[in-house]
């Protein structure tokens, strides 16, 4: 490879929030290395996938893409394995990809740095690989944020909940907390740069566990809100095991705090949660609800949803979409069951074919999109603030976000354009299942 100040990367990411937000400080962290960063992989002299494993659609997307570039090997091209895939496989990603040089799990991220010197003295087998034994987080103050109005804050990394399908414990590591002050720390210095919205994000965000023992998430959700120039806070995923009614008590006492929570319940059954290992029951994930539906605020709900889990009866799958109805979701993130690796689900019998798991989700969809479209009619005739994320050209519309993370697009009289990142309120004249259209208020 070239001498540092040379080089170039380029690094694609796959999967969720906590990924994208890895990427960032994987990119603030090579950029703080002499790296720079560019567009294609063609420019590129170290290539980086920063990889997602929660379903194998998505794991073998990763390796399509290392079969497509390595080509560019003979041109000199170091390839590297982050995250997910790369502690789940670990060294086996050389032999399935031999022109592989560099295999890191998240939870190894913090030895980056001497990892890339071991890349510049030509070794092509480097390892990160720590997996559960590591206790502490990926801090960095080289953290290249991709949107100057909101960022995220990891707050919590790793996972102890062992749910039956999951990988997610094997590939990130044990439940690991930054502290209150650290965190607050970070929040203020984004609400300096002018970021106005922060997201904290964990496996299980709620499972947050100040190593000083100063603030419980709820405490620590409530100070980041209570910083000077934050506008809205956010947070994700909750597990319900964890979620308490100071969480709620929070949202009503702080303004800030977004009126939304994500709470993925996974199955209505409970003989099918058991079986998930899921940790509560139907009766209590619906005792957190109610918490939720009697706040002084609306508070939006949205979740996620597994069908076709080994031995998921269709009763049961009933159960999961009368759940559906009695909560009314306002948004349901729906998958078919995927056998992962490592896994207790893979050792379950009556596995459910992958036709019927496909009209079970199928079903659900149609049922959620239903309940979607009645609630956001709810809205027509209000006026709701959006944070502006963009402009859609081709419709003449403006992209924003509501404080229950609903997109709204909406159009402006012939008054200046407003900016991205800016907080305008809209009328709303239309809704549709997926999101709502109105007009700006002048």
């Amino acid at each position: 490879m070239p001498d540092r100040a040379d080089k170039k990367f380029y690094l694609e990411t796959f999967g969720c929030q906590m990924n994208v937000h890895d990427s960032e400080k994987v990119i603030g962290t090579l950029i703080s290395e002499g790296y720079r960063q560019v567009q294609t992989v063609e420019e590129a002299d170290l290539v980086l996938y920063n990889t997602c494993s929660i379903r194998d659609k998505a794991e073998q997307k990763v390796f399509h893409r290392l079969a497509d570039y390595k080509k560019y090997q003979k041109q000199g091209k170091v390839f590297g394995v982050l995250g997910c895939v790369a502690q789940q496989e670990g060294e086996g990603i050389f032999e399935r990809a031999p022109h592989v040089s560099m295999v890191c799990g998240s939870a190894s991220y913090r030895n980056l740095p001497q990892m890339l010197v071991q890349i510049d003295a030509g070794n092509r087998h480097v390892t990160g690989l720590d997996d559960r034994q590591t206790d502490e987080c990926f801090e960095t103050e080289f953290t290249s944020r991709t949107n100057p109005h909101r960022g995220y804050i990891t707050i919590i990394e790793g996972c102890d909940k062992f749910c039956a399908y999951c990988v997610v414990p094997f590939t990130r590591g044990k439940e690991r907390s930054r502290t209150s002050d650290s965190v607050l720390a970070e929040a203020r210095q984004m609400a300096d740069l002018g970021y106005t919205e922060i997201q904290l994000l964990g496996q299980n965000v709620n499972s947050y566990k100040d190593p000083a023992g100063k603030k419980s998430f709820a405490e620590l959700l409530a100070a980041v809100g209570e910083i000077s120039g934050i506008k809205r806070v956010r947070f994700t995923t909750s597990h319900p095991r964890d979620f308490g009614k100071d969480i709620v008590e929070a949202i009503e006492a702080v303004p800030t705090l977004c009126d939304h929570v994500h709470l993925p319940v996974q199955s209505g059954s409970t003989r099918v949660l058991d079986a998930m290992q899921r940790l509560y029951t139907r009766e209590q994930y619906l005792e957190r609800i109610s918490w939720i539906k009697a706040a002084r605020r609306e508070i939006s709900l949205t979740t996620d949803i597994i069908v076709g889990f080994p031995g998921e009866t269709e009763s049961e799958f009933q159960q999961t979409l009368s759940l559906l109805d009695d909560v009314e979701y306002d948004g349901v993130f729906s998958f078919k069951y995927s056998p992962r690796p490592n896994t207790p689900a893979l050792n379950l019998d009556d596995a459910i074919p992958d036709d019927e798991k496909a009209r079970r989700l199928a079903v659900l969809m149609e049922r959620q999109r239903d309940i979607q479209k009645r609630r956001n009619q709810r809205h027509l005739g209000e006026v709701l603030e959006v944070m502006i994320e963009g402009k859609n050209e081709a419709r003449g519309q403006w992209i924003g976000r509501t404080s229950q993370n609903k997109t709204l697009n909406f159009t402006v009289p012939d008054v200046k354009a407003p900016v991205p990142g800016s907080y305008v309120s809209v009328l709303i004249t239309n809704s549709f299942p997926n999101s709502l259209l109105g007009q700006m208020v002048v």
